[in-house]
């Protein structure tokens, strides 16, 4: 699949991810039935247009972005608990999809 195809794939998939829940670039890879593509979702995600809400999306073990620190802040704005380590709680903020 062509970059030109799968971003904006990946920009629809993101704005349906709810207030207060996030998913792993590995989970919207598999979404969009594209396995083992997690970068290509986070090259998504740097070339993102205004107002996505990226910052619900988060690494495989729920760690944000070390690059990006207005994440967790973003984030707690939606109650979205982080845990020790900067990392989200997977286990029960995750979003399941649509």
């Amino acid at each position: 699949m062509r970059r030109e195809d799968f971003f904006p794939r990946v920009w629809e998939l993101v704005a349906e991810i709810p207030y207060g829940k996030v998913a792993t670039y590995g989970q919207l890879a598999d979404m969009l039935g594209y396995p083992r593509h997690a970068r290509l979702v986070g090259a998504a995600m740097r070339y993102a247009p205004e107002g996505l809400p990226c910052h619900r999306v988060t690494a495989g073990d729920g760690r944000c972005a070390p690059s990006w620190p207005e994440q967790q802040i973003l984030l707690c704005q939606e109650g979205v608990a982080i845990l020790p380590g900067g990392k989200v709680d997977l286990a029960h903020l995750r979003w399941q999809g649509l």
